[in-house]
């Protein structure tokens, strides 16, 4: 009796956890849909965020007595099931060449331009990037 193995889409089964080290993790809800996944298969994000907003800053800035003040950050670290993550293009399908590569994207700083990622029509705006259709030429020799 020969048994076929099954094709396999990730190595990792879609986890990060070790293959024979544990069967279960703790849950954890999805930062946007409040979804339970798996702690190993959720998308994590450490995000920092001001606790104070942009237009509330200079507010507090021009009724303050100091002259410099540090406004305190909100560090908070969120999970989102893959749905989630998805959909909010926090991460990305990837082609299947790529998909096994384990190295992260270039990451720009604000300010820097985007590397070039082999996207020649990028900065072309949708209606600029529609092939236009050929005009018939038969109506045309016809009439001659």
């Amino acid at each position: 009796r020969q048994l076929i193995k099954m094709t396999k889409k990730r190595r990792n089964g879609g986890k990060s956890r070790p293959g024979n080290s544990r069967g279960h993790v703790g849950n954890v809800r999805c930062a946007n849909c409040f979804r339970c996944v798996p702690k190993d298969k959720a998308v994590g994000r450490y995000i920092v965020r001001n606790m104070v907003e942009a237009a509330a800053q200079r507010d507090m800035s021009d009724a303050s007595v100091y002259e410099e003040y540090a406004i305190p950050k909100l560090y908070t670290k969120q999970g989102y099931c893959i749905s989630c993550a998805i959909h909010a293009k926090i991460v990305r399908a990837r082609p299947l060449d790529t998909r096994s590569g384990r190295v992260p994207p270039v990451r720009v700083k604000p300010g820097q331009k985007k590397p070039n990622i082999g996207k020649p029509l990028r900065d072309v705006k949708r209606s600029a990037r529609r092939i236009p259709k050929p005009a018939p030429q038969e109506s045309q020799e016809q009439q001659d």
